[in-house]
C-alpha cells in the first residue's frame, strides 16, 4: 500500500513527491514547475499534451494549484512518506525491469529460471511465501532468460550434453542428442563448480605465491638500491683517496725537484762565484804583466819579472769540462713510465671492475636464443690484435681476417705475441652476452676463446688453444669437428660448414658453437664458470689456411 501511495502522489516527470500540484484537463497531476517547463519546450510547435496519456490540447491549459492535493501531499510528508529515489526503485535503460509491474516498471531484484520472468520486491513475495513457488530457482536479475529456452522444443534447458558440450532440454535427449552422454544441468554445474573451485584455489595460491614474490622483489629492489648506493659511496671514497695519494705524490715530487733545484743552483752559483773571483784575480795579474811589459828600463823589468807568481790551473773549470751538466729530464721519463704502468693497471683493473658490475644479476638470465635472429641481437664487434699474432700470420680486412703464410711478417717485438704456434687473439675483452661468426677455409683451423693471461711463449702442446685450462677451442677440419679444453678432446657431431657461430654468456658460464648455413645447428655447448674476461682467438695450422671474423648478415 505504501508503494501505491508513492506512485499515486509522485510526479511522473521528476519522479519525486508532488510540489505545488496541478491537475490538467485529462485528469493527471504534475508539479507546477515540471509541467510548465515541459510545455515551454513545446511552445514553438504549439504542442501541448499530457506526458502520460499523450492527450493533446489545442490551447495551452491554464494551471491552477490543486490545494486539496497539495494539502494531502504535505500531510503524507509529515507522516514520514517519502518518494523513493528513482535510481533505487524504477528500472532504467541498463536495469532489468519487473515483468509483473504495470505502468512505470520497478527494478527487478530476482529472476526466476522456472517462470522465466523477473520480479521486483513486491511481486517476488509469492515466491517466498507460497509453497509451490519454493522449488523455483531464483537468480540475480537477468535480461537473457530466453537463452534458457530450447529454440527447437520451446522447453527449459535443464540438461547438458557432454558429447556436444551444450545445454539442451529433456526432449533433445530423445531427439538429436539421443545416445549422447547427457546429465542434468544441475549435475554438470556441480561438477564444473567443483572444478571451478579447484581452479580458483590454484589461482588464489598462485596469487599468494606471486604476492610473496612481489614482496621479495621489492625487498630485492631495496637491497640493490642500498648496495648500489653504498658501493658508489665507497668507490667514490676509494677513488678520492687514490686521487689524494696521486696529488700527494705529485706534491712530493714537485717539492723534491724544487729542493734539488735549489741545491744544484746553489752549487752552480758557488762555482760560478769562485770562477768569477779567479777571473778578477787573473785580470789583476794580467794588468800587472801589461804594466811590466811597457817598462822601458831593462833593469827594472828584469828586477820585477822573477817576483811574478807562477800561474796555477783552475780547480773549478776542470770539473765542469770533465762532468757534463745533468738536469731533470730523467725525472720526467720516470714519471712517464709510472703513468704508463698506472694506465696498464687501471685498464686491467677496469676490465675486472666492469666485469664485477655486469655480473650483478638478481633475476634468472634470459634463455639462450633459439634462432639466428635472436643470436644476432648480441652481435659483438671483434678485431684481431696484431700485437698477439704469431709472425707467420698475415692480418688483413681491417684486422678481421688472418691467413697462414710461408714466411715471417714484419711485426715489431711485443710481449703479447705468440712465439711458436700460429695463434692470434682479439683486441676486445668479452663479458656479458656476445655472438660472432667465423668463416674459415683450409685444412685445420681452431676457433677459440681464451683468458688474457694465457701463455704466449713456448713450444709444448700445452701452449696450443684447447690444450690448457685457459682456453676453449673448436677444432675444424674438412671432415669433422672436435672440442677441446685442458687437453680433453671430445668428438663433435653435426654438419661440417665453413661458417661457425660462437655464443658466449659470460655471466651464466655458457659457451656454444654452432654450424651456420641456411639453419643453425648446435655443435657443442659448455657450461662452466668463467673467472676472467675472455678474448676471441683463432689458430690456423697449414700454409694458406685462413679465418675471418664475419659481419653477420
Amino acid at each position: 500500500m505504501e508503494q501505491l501511495d508513492r506512485e499515486t502522489f509522485s510526479c511522473s516527470i521528476c519522479l519525486d513527491l508532488l510540489k505545488d500540484p496541478v491537475a490538467i484537463p485529462c485528469g493527471h497531476s504534475y508539479c507546477m514547475n515540471c509541467i510548465t517547463n515541459f510545455w515551454d519546450e513545446g511552445e514553438k510547435k504549439k504542442n501541448y499534451h499530457c506526458p502520460q496519456c499523450r492527450k493533446t490540447f489545442t490551447q495551452r491549459p491554464d494551471l491552477q494549484k490543486n490545494t486539496m492535493l497539495a494539502a494531502l501531499v504535505e500531510q503524507l510528508k509529515k507522516t514520514g512518506l517519502q518518494a523513493a529515489p528513482a535510481d533505487l526503485h524504477y528500472a532504467g535503460p541498463e536495469d532489468v525491469a519487473c515483468d509483473s509491474c504495470t505502468g512505470r516498471k520497478l527494478k527487478a531484484i530476482k529472476s526466476c529460471l522456472f517462470c522465466l520472468a523477473s520480479f521486483c520486491e513486491k511481486h517476488l513475495q509469492p515466491h517466498r511465501d507460497v509453497a509451490p513457488f519454493n522449488k523455483h530457482k531464483l537468480v540475480e536479475p537477468s535480461k537473457n532468460l530466453q537463452e534458457n529456452i530450447c529454440s527447437k522444443h520451446d522447453k527449459l534447458l535443464e540438461m547438458f550434453c557432454r558429447t556436444d558440450q551444450k545445454c539442451i532440454c529433456y526432449l533433445c535427449t530423445v531427439d538429436e542428442h539421443k545416445g549422447h552422454d547427457t546429465v542434468s544441468a544441475a549435475a554438470e554445474r556441480t561438477e564444473r563448480q567443483r572444478e571451478l573451485e579447484e581452479r580458483r584455489g590454484n589461482i588464489q595460491q598462485m596469487i599468494q605465491d606471486q604476492e610473496k614474490n612481489v614482496k621479495l622483489l621489492q625487498q630485492e629492489v631495496e637491497a640493490i638500491n642500498h648496495s648500489a648506493d653504498k658501493t658508489v659511496e665507497d668507490s667514490e671514497k676509494i677513488f678520492t683517496e687514490l686521487i689524494r695519494l696521486l696529488q700527494k705524490r705529485s706534491s712530493e715530487v714537485k717539492q723534491q725537484i724544487r729542493s734539488q733545484q735549489e741545491t744544484e743552483v746553489s752549487r752552480v752559483k758557488d762555482v760560478q762565484e769562485k770562477l768569477e773571483q779567479e777571473i778578477t784575480e787573473l785580470k789583476r795579474k794580467d794588468a800587472e804583466l801589461e804594466q811590466l811589459s811597457h817598462t822601458e828600463d831593462h833593469n827594472q823589468f828584469l828586477l820585477h819579472y822573477p817576483s811574478l807568481p807562477a800561474l796555477s790551473e783552475s780547480t773549478h773549470s776542470s770539473s765542469i769540462n770533465i762532468r757534463p751538466l745533468r738536469h731533470f729530464e730523467d725525472v720526467t721519463a720516470a714519471v712517464s713510465e709510472l703513468r704508463e704502468k698506472l694506465q696498464d693497471v687501471l685498464r686491467d683493473s677496469w676490465t675486472n671492475i666492469s666485469l664485477m658490475v655486469t655480473e650483478v644479476d638478481v633475476l634468472l638470465s634470459e634463455p639462450e636464443p633459439k634462432s639466428r635472429a635472436g643470436f644476432l641481437r648480441y652481435s659483438s664487434e671483434i678485431t684481431l690484435d696484431p700485437n698477439t699474432a704469431q709472425t707467420l700470420l698475415l692480418l688483413s680486412e681491417g684486422n678481421k681476417k688472418v691467413t697462414r703464410m710461408n714466411q715471417d711478417q714484419s711485426y715489431s717485438s711485443h710481449p703479447d705475441r705468440f712465439t711458436d704456434y700460429c695463434q692470434v687473439l682479439s683486441r676486445e675483452s668479452l663479458t656479458g652476452r656476445c655472438y660472432w661468426e667465423v668463416e674459415w677455409s683450409g685444412k685445420q683451423v681452431y676457433i677459440t676463446v681464451a683468458y688474457k693471461n694465457i701463455s704466449r711463449v713456448g713450444s709444448g702442446s700445452e701452449y696450443v688453444f684447447g690444450y690448457n685450462d685457459k682456453s676453449w677451442a673448436l677444432y675444424c677440419s674438412q671432415n669433422n669437428f672436435s672440442f677441446g679444453h685442458n687437453n680433453i678432446w671430445t668428438s663433435v657431431s653435426g654438419p661440417v660448414s665453413s661458417r661457425v657461430g660462437v655464443y658466449l654468456n659470460h655471466r651464466a658460464g655458457i659457451l656454444s658453437f654452432y654450424s651456420v648455413s641456411e639453419t643453425m645447428t648446435l655443435l657443442h655447448r659448455v657450461q662452466t664458470t668463467f673467472t676472467q674476461p675472455l678474448l676471441a682467438g683463432v689458430l690456423v695450422c697449414d700454409i694458406g689456411d685462413s679465418a675471418e671474423i664475419c659481419e653477420p648478415k
